[in-house]
């Protein structure tokens, strides 16, 4: 066997190994019939664990998608915490209110703001969050890192969805504007003394990184 079939052996195994339930499986139905691409049950279930090692109490979701995520944050985060989620197109939040409301989540726990990211992100408050969590589109990328830690606490956590690309981001020969964008972000990361940074090869990547 060669080392890439075992590589990509072992990435399915480890996708086909987190089960969800039938919150989780209307809700990413949804996400399918809206486009919405949500992430993967492994993405899900690492968004769960690191919210819940965090003790986080305070979360900002750019991409709210149908909910998915945000299902899975939520699970991870303290029964008294807030999952602020972030959306451009109001389907999505209608899918993700039909999410949260099966699964039984308060409405005090979301709060729900339709509009360009980049245009909400600087009106929340500076070293507030425990976690932001970025699942949006990669041209945008370095501004979302700016943002999202500028809003961290010491402590706290910041991860970008998408980080590989398809592989594009690892090729050299792939120049393109969203793979250099994602480039950029990665090394924005990687040259901050304020952060300690790793890439998790799960889902289409997880770079993580938590802030001092």
């Amino acid at each position: 066997m060669t080392v890439a079939s075992n590589v990509e052996r072992n990435l399915a195994y480890v996708e086909g190994s987190v089960g969800e339930d039938d919150v989780l499986f209307d809700a990413r139905e949804r996400a399918t019939e809206l486009g919405a691409n949500p992430v993967p049950p492994s993405v899900g279930a690492m968004l769960s664990m690191v919210a819940r090692m965090v003790d986080a109490r305070a979360v900002v979701e750019v991409g709210t998608g149908a909910g998915v995520s945000g299902l899975w944050l939520l699970d991870g985060m303290r029964e008294d915490g807030t999952l602020t989620t972030i959306d451009s197109e109001p389907e999505h939040q209608r899918a993700a209110k039909e999410a949260f409301r099966q699964g039984e989540i308060a409405p005090s726990r979301t709060r729900l703001i339709n509009g360009r990211a980049l245009d909400v992100l600087p009106r929340l408050a500076d070293g507030s969050y425990d976690l932001v969590f970025v699942d949006a589109g990669p041209l945008e990328h370095l501004h979302y890192v700016e943002q999202g830690v500028r809003l961290l606490r010491p402590g706290g956590v910041f991860i970008l969805n998408n980080a590989l690309l398809s592989g594009r981001v690892p090729d050299p020969e792939h120049r393109d504007p969203a793979t250099m964008a994602v480039r950029y972000a990665t090394r924005a990361i990687a040259e901050n003394p304020e952060l300690t940074s790793v890439l998790i090869p799960i889902g289409d990547g997880l770079l993580c990184a938590t802030r001092e």
